[in-house]
Parts: structure tokens; sequence; C-alpha cells
């Protein structure tokens, strides 16, 4: 069992992807690592020796700021567009998409669910 950063990486996956399971690794960033530590990003997660993984961890957590530090920095930066009251920071506060087209992007969210003709009808019992 692998653990970097309070993440169990998954063993069966080739390390390129397990990475991903890190808050802030995305598969770029994974590959990138890899390549400076100097480790085959198809290798399997579980056939990895323990000093690999010991610079695998002390690479990422040098080199990149990931999860919990990650989290609380975007909550901070999203507190404050709030606390500031831009429009984006309104958008958060509704809970509405931020950037996106919002005519048909937000139904779910505005509570306009277009459904096809019969959907969701009851059918009506004869006496």
């Amino acid at each position: 069992m692998i653990r970097i950063a309070g993440v169990t990486i998954p063993e069966s996956k080739n390390i390129e992807v397990a990475l991903t399971y890190i808050y802030g690794v995305g598969l770029t960033r994974s590959k990138a690592v890899l390549k400076a530590v100097g480790i085959n990003p198809y290798r399997k997660a579980k056939d990895l020796s323990q000093d690999e993984i010991s610079s695998l961890k002390s690479y990422i957590e040098k080199n990149f700021t990931i999860e919990g530090d990650l989290r609380r920095e975007v909550a901070n930066h999203v507190k404050r567009l709030k606390e500031i009251g831009s429009y984006r920071g309104s958008r958060h506060t509704k809970k509405l998409p931020i950037k996106a087209r919002t005519k048909t992007n937000s139904r779910t969210v505005r509570g306009n669910v277009r459904r096809t003709m019969g959907s969701g009808r009851r059918t009506v019992e004869k006496t």
C-alpha cells in the first residue's frame, strides 16, 4: 500500500495514472514528475521500490501545492471573490455556473428541467 500526501495510491494501475488520485496532480503533472524522478510511467505502482516511492514523495511535496493546502487555497480564492462582491463571487454564492453558457447548462440548478411529453406523468385509474 503506497501513501503519498495522505492519499492511498491504487497498486494495480500504472504509476502515471495512479498519481492522478492526488488532488492537484493531473496527468500532465504526473508525467513531468515521473520524468524528473526517472521512473518509467508504465510500471505498476506495486512494482516500485521503497527508494522510488520516497523520491516521488519528496519531489511532489517539495515542488507542488497539493491536497489540503491546495483545497484551502482554492477555498480562500472563492471566499475572497464573494467578499469583494465580484460577478464570479455572486455566481459562486448562488451555486450557478461561473464562466459557462447559462441558458442551457444551469437548467438543473435553476429547477428548469425540461422533460419529454409523457415523462413524470402518473396514470389515472378509471373506476
